[in-house]
């Protein structure tokens, strides 16, 4: 529906907070390499609860499911650049977190990476709001050096 785009006509991998484990790259690589996928999106969005939680863990709040924890641990480096940035509105952590994914997706030597470094396909950050249905670009620290 973001997209207007038809059944099929994507190849959706979804993970809370935009986390990517080794199931998530390889399901990302096969839609690059066997589908020939052009772009990948990290789609993050506002009020992103993977970040609440994430926030909230640095307070000493864990969740009381111990399986949850690999979201918290996966997105608190995150946290811990905005920080250093001078971040610290949710919307902005999401940013940050969202910028982060798209350059450890970008690095040469996967998949996908090497297929960024080609100009094969494109990986591209972005936030969607939820009030409005706007999508905003999000620029990554790769991006800016003109690395992808």
């Amino acid at each position: 529906m973001i997209f207007d785009r038809g059944l099929g006509d994507l190849f959706v991998v979804r993970t809370s907070g935009q986390i990517v484990g080794p199931e998530v790259l390889a399901s990302i690589s096969y839609g690059v390499a066997v589908l020939s996928a052009p772009l990948v999106v990290v789609l993050g969005h506002d009020s992103c609860g993977a970040i609440a939680a994430a926030q909230s863990s640095l307070l000493g709040d864990m969740p009381s499911a111990p399986e949850l924890r690999v979201i918290i641990e996966r997105v608190l480096p995150s946290l811990e650049q905005a920080r250093d940035e001078g971040t610290d509105t949710r919307n902005g952590l999401t940013a940050v977190h969202v910028g982060r994914t798209v350059d450890m997706l970008s690095r040469a030597g996967t998949t996908l990476g090497d297929a960024a470094l080609a100009g094969t396909c494109a990986v591209v950050g972005m936030i969607y709001r939820l009030a409005d249905s706007r999508v905003t670009v999000v620029t990554s620290e790769l991006a800016e050096r003109g690395a992808v």
